[in-house]
């Protein structure tokens, strides 16, 4: 299962109620944490998550709202006693971005490797999780992220036996492991069945609509999508700053396939009260949410 938290809603600068947006992705005890604006470390306090699992920051983009919070969270994380390194991934310039916070936030108990996505969609890993990149539209280089973690079939003990195949391997073939004992080699496909559905989570913000986060929300469990301005008459500002509307962020998913569930997010200072948009995306794609900060899910497989 994915447990999923969307720590802040707010874009361009944070309000009173509203911290900027920011996302903690939690697997068997390790996270993912999407963006890192001001606030960020105190709006994980305030749902009660620890920040020294998070193994792996990806960053969206370098607009401020988007990553200003990371010093601040870095030395907290020294503070907590980690010393594990911690992986920051971004689009081109995040490595300068960082080295410049970070002569703020100078000494650290741990290392922090940096890397950047130069290409339009790009493959990493995460646990048992695919993490892809890829590439939308602001203006300047941006991504978003889809997770995808893979089920495997269901273990068949009457295959197993058929094929005389030890009793102790059948737990590690479960688990995909391939073994050779006594001169014979068994593989999972042996023992298991077809690959079962697994988990998708989709995060995109900071955009206008696009092809590639039509195609990357494909299937997901779980969309998440900037909704930066509910009413459709913002369509010329959305257009000119490069973000996106209520209807515009349902459409993609009614367009994307499979969607079962779309949260909007980043929303403007002028939006004091999203939820009287909703209806607006919902006449286009029903399953739509208006989260508050805080918001949290568990993604588990289906039966």
């Amino acid at each position: 299962m994915l447990d999923i938290c969307l720590l802040g809603t707010g874009g361009t600068q944070p309000l009173v109620n509203r911290w900027l947006t920011s996302l903690m992705v939690r697997y068997k005890g390790h996270a993912v944490l999407i963006d890192c604006g001001e606030g960020t470390q105190i709006a994980a306090q305030k749902v009660g998550l620890s920040l020294k699992p998070v193994d792996k920051i990806l960053i969206t983009h370098l607009h401020a709202d988007h990553i200003s919070g990371l010093p601040g969270l870095l030395l907290t994380m020294g503070n907590m006693g980690r010393t594990e390194p911690l992986s920051i991934v971004g689009p081109v310039g995040t490595e300068r971005v960082v080295y410049a916070l970070r002569s703020i936030a100078q000494s650290l108990p741990f290392e922090v490797h940096v890397s950047e996505l130069d290409t339009e969609e790009q493959l990493m890993y995460f646990m048992d999780c695919d993490i892809t990149a890829f590439a939308v539209n602001h203006g300047m280089p941006c991504y978003g992220y889809s997770f995808s973690l893979p089920r495997a079939g269901k273990f068949d003990a009457a295959r197993a036996k058929e094929q005389n195949i030890p009793l102790e391997f059948w737990n590690r073939l479960q688990k995909g492991e391939i073994i050779t004992h006594e001169g014979c080699t068994y593989t999972p496909d042996m023992v298991l069945g077809p690959t079962r559905k697994g988990l998708k989570l989709t995060y995109c913000t900071d955009s206008r609509p696009t092809a590639s986060i039509r195609t990357a929300a494909h299937g997901s469990d779980l969309f998440i999508c900037e909704g930066m301005y509910g009413e459709d008459e913002m369509l010329p500002k959305a257009k000119e700053n490069r973000h996106m509307l209520f209807s515009e962020a349902a459409q993609l998913a009614a367009d994307a396939g499979e969607v079962k569930e779309l949260w909007l997010t980043h929303y403007s200072p002028s939006l004091p009260n999203p939820k009287a948009y909703r209806d607006v995306a919902r006449a286009i794609f029903p399953n739509t949410q208006t989260p508050r900060d805080g918001w949290c899910k568990t993604l588990a497989f289906e039966d």
